[in-house]
């Protein structure tokens, strides 16, 4: 009853939570590794997000998790073994596997369309990203494909940990007042006897 009660709160909430099955966003998330997410419009997603999303054109229609690098209007290009940059700044990115620009396929130079994104993994030399579909509107997705996005391992923690307590809180409730009820049931049978 508390699990059910927690699963429905956490599905009311916006909030949800997926396993991760590859390694394009190591060392960020690891295979395996369950990652905490909120459901977000289009419009309140940010460059550096991690989002999960889902394209019937890609990965056979499976959820994808990569980080936004680039939005709409935006200039995105990098040169082999050059940083990635965006409108003409290099991207400092801290969450690369390895530290470095690893895994360019070849140069790619875009300008984002409008209302699309453009992402990359963590692990550039395992992820098929936008790098690799160039062709297909510079390798972006439409924002409307996003589902959710990630949220940092304590505030997920906290919502996870406060959803159950409050499952557990409303199960309790309901056990009360199912015996207050009984009782109550019970006694005036009594009574009338």
């Amino acid at each position: 009853m508390a699990l059910a009660a927690g699963a429905i709160l956490l599905i009311g909430t916006g909030y949800t939570s997926a396993r991760v099955n590859s390694d394009a966003m190591d060392p960020t998330y690891s295979p395996g590794e369950v990652v905490f997410l909120e459901r977000v419009d289009a419009g309140a997603i940010e460059r550096g997000d991690v989002v999960l999303y889902r394209t019937e054109n890609r990965y056979e229609g499976m959820a994808v998790l990569q980080r936004v690098i680039g939005m709409g209007g935006d200039h995105v290009r990098q040169s082999p073994g050059g940083p990635v940059t965006v409108n003409e700044k290099p991207l400092v990115e801290p969450y690369l596997k390895d530290s470095g620009p690893s895994g360019v396929v070849r140069a790619y130079d875009v300008v984002v369309p409008e209302g699309r994104l453009f992402l990359l993994g963590d692990h550039r030399a395992n992820a098929n990203d936008s790098r690799f579909f160039l062709t297909e509107q510079s390798g972006s997705i439409a924002a409307t494909a996003v589902r959710a996005r990630t949220l940092d391992s304590h505030t997920g923690l906290l919502m996870l940990a406060s959803t159950a307590l409050l499952g557990l809180l409303l199960a309790a409730g309901g056990l009360a007042a199912g015996i207050v009820s009984w009782v109550k049931r019970r006694a005036g049978r009594s009574l009338m006897r």
